[in-house]
């Protein structure tokens, strides 16, 4: 089978994914990325030989995808990629090549957050209410007519990147003045739901659900982008229990209702303190935020390697939990532009060493990441959740990054 994968630039976790597709007996892999052959042989020799590197000028644009897959000898058995912001431009390529997986139609559903919302409520499915704005002026009627708090982002935004809490008018018109809607760049204005965060990541085979799992935010992404010191944990637990187990029928019916067909979406959801369940973001890819090597953890399985196989094969080995585990994340406090000090790395390791399985440190004299993934992390793993929201816990009260 002739596999095409579109890697925009040749990262470690990328990487992951690309050693995972040529490891499975049959494919022929054609690596599509804007970095070059010479920036393959430096960060991964080994797959020299192994994968056909194709260069494509701009990866988000799907004619150049069409174009590049056109490049090719003989247009690729699957067109993959397992960035949010590739999902719509790899659907319109395989709609104009014909290669099969997910389409256009379905992957705007998941893409363009007010058409998501649009679709899960005519399905009987809950989430906010909502308005597509495309000027100041429709977000300050909007606003009038759904009531504050509210959200407002991009209806394309990726990972609560660009998200504004709008909680007076002045918050408001600053915000549209920041995000300027207009015909070519909507945005969406939506009720603040408050509740406790979740995911809930499934898999679908042929339009039916085989399998899911779910994690626990703490704090929420918002409040972690509108604190740029807040470190965070995302838990797996050991057990598939409530409310993940009452919200997983929710999650099948809109994954159906948005078109998925075969692959892993990733949801995030909210429960609210009156035990109502709330659909926040839908993606059809694999999530992020360390949740991919969570569940790797917790069920004893390459994840990375099984979401290949899916995708390739139709095939997913459904494996049950065996542990819990969780994710710690570092991120700097104080002003400046470099990490100066990271403090009780020491302190932590004696308390909870022994539970962590994987890690990326904070580094002295490393520049502050702007997104909400923070500087560094630590991954915990343990028989029992307790013991690993107890250990995660430690590690984010313990462990200090200081910016100057």
């Amino acid at each position: 089978m002739h596999v095409a994968f579109v890697a925009p630039f040749l990262r470690p976790n990328t990487l992951r994914y690309v050693r995972a597709l040529v490891a499975i007996d049959g494919v022929r892999l054609s690596l599509l990325t804007c970095d070059s052959a010479d920036r393959l042989a430096a960060v991964a020799p080994e797959l020299l030989g192994r994968v056909t590197v194709t260069p494509v000028g701009r990866s988000l644009d799907a004619a150049a995808l069409v174009a590049a897959c056109r490049t090719l000898s003989g247009v690729p058995d699957r067109l993959l990629g397992m960035l949010e912001q590739l999902q719509l431009p790899l659907a319109e390529a395989r709609d104009t090549l014909g290669i099969p997986g997910m389409g256009a139609e379905a992957a705007l559903a998941f893409r363009d957050k007010d058409r998501m919302k649009q679709v899960l409520r005519a399905a009987g499915l809950p989430v906010a209410r909502h308005r597509r704005l495309e000027s100041e002026a429709e977000g300050l009627a909007a606003a009038a007519e759904l009531g504050l708090p509210l959200i407002l982002k991009p209806v394309d935004g990726v990972g609560s990147r660009a998200t504004f809490r709008i909680t007076t008018d002045d918050d408001l018109r600053a915000a549209l003045a920041h995000l300027r809607p207009a015909p070519e760049r909507p945005v969406q204005l939506e009720e603040f739901v408050v509740g406790a965060e979740r995911t809930l990541e499934m898999v679908l085979i042929d339009g039916e659900p085989v399998w899911w799992s779910g994690t626990r935010y703490h704090p929420t992404p918002l409040q972690v982008l509108e604190n740029r010191w807040m470190q965070y944990t995302v838990t797996l637990p050991a057990e598939a229990t409530a409310p993940w187990t009452d919200f997983a029928p929710v999650a099948a019916e809109a994954l159906k209702a948005l078109g998925l067909q075969t692959g892993l979406a990733h949801m995030e959801w909210f429960e609210t303190a009156d035990g109502r369940f709330v659909i926040g973001e839908v993606g059809a890819r694999p999530p992020g935020v360390n949740i991919m090597p969570l569940m790797s953890h917790v069920f004893d399985t390459d994840m990375v390697a099984a979401w290949c196989r899916l995708m390739v094969e139709g095939t997913w080995p459904c494996p049950e939990r065996v542990r819990s585990a969780g994710s710690a994340f570092f991120r700097g406090q104080g002003r400046g532009h470099r990490v100066v000090a990271v403090r009780g790395l020491a302190e932590a390791h004696e308390a909870v060493g022994e539970l962590v399985v994987d890690r990326e440190l904070p580094q002295v004299g490393q520049t502050p990441q702007t997104g909400y993934t923070g500087e560094g992390w630590a991954i915990v793993a343990a028989p029992t959740t307790q013991a690993v929201v107890s250990a995660l816990g430690t590690l984010v009260r313990t462990v200090r990054v200081e910016l100057g």
